[in-house]
């Protein structure tokens, strides 16, 4: 059965992190975005939903790994549960740019993104449909600390389906602050990226993190 909790936790990650999705992502989306006239609207919603796609994939997998653990032995579960905590207490000091740790997780990926990264240059010059979903595809296989970190706890959820759902929501999230750079707005940025908004989402997610390691002790 779904959380919704999960859901709306996962929403406000991919919503909050998204500072960080811009520097990632920002820079084919704005340049997706310059080309209007050659890839209409509909190109970029379909370079997102690839990228959601992807997530959602990837979900999936480490969810139904998370799933392969539990029934292997309880305290690997148990152990996996312990970073996903961690690792959401580092989200929530990234967001609030008062440690950028997570960051460094993101070289994890570097040798697959090494591989797929020559045919998304491929992709850029085709304006087709296909081409712009296929390039969305790849283009969620991006190191990414916010992505990797979300995944971990998505795994520690050991729920394939939720796994899948979950990462779906964290895509959904990102996508204004995506939006907004293909489409040159800088209204929501701003908002997203004012100090006040990313302390008190860092709060959430540091006191979010902190009940998920103090939950693996309780009766």
């Amino acid at each position: 059965m779904t959380e919704p909790l999960s859901l709306i936790t996962a929403l406000f990650l991919g919503l909050f992190g998204s500072s960080h999705c811009l520097v990632m992502c920002g820079g084919i989306a704005a340049a997706l975005g310059s080309r209007t006239q050659q890839a209409p609207l509909s190109g970029l919603i379909l370079f997102n939903l690839g990228r959601i796609t992807s997530y959602s994939l990837a979900g999936l997998a480490v969810a139904s790994l998370g799933l392969w653990l539990q029934d292997l032995h309880q305290s690997l579960m148990f152990g996996l549960r312990t970073l996903a905590g961690v690792l959401l207490v580092l989200m929530g000091l990234y967001i609030a740019r008062w440690a950028t740790w997570l960051t460094r997780i993101e070289q994890i990926g570097q040798i697959l993104w090494k591989r797929l990264q020559p045919a998304t240059v491929t992709l850029m010059g085709n304006h087709s449909a296909g081409a712009r979903f296929r390039l969305g595809l790849l283009w969620g296989f991006l190191p990414c600390g916010l992505i990797y970190s979300t995944l971990s706890w998505v795994a520690a959820n050991g729920q394939p389906v939720q796994g899948a759902l979950t990462m779906m929501a964290f895509g959904l999230g990102t996508l204004p602050a995506l939006f907004a750079a293909q489409l040159a707005s800088t209204s929501l940025s701003q908002w997203l990226n004012g100090t006040a908004t990313r302390n008190v989402a860092g709060l959430l997610l540091i006191s979010y993190g902190i009940w998920t390691l103090i939950a693996l002790w309780l009766p």
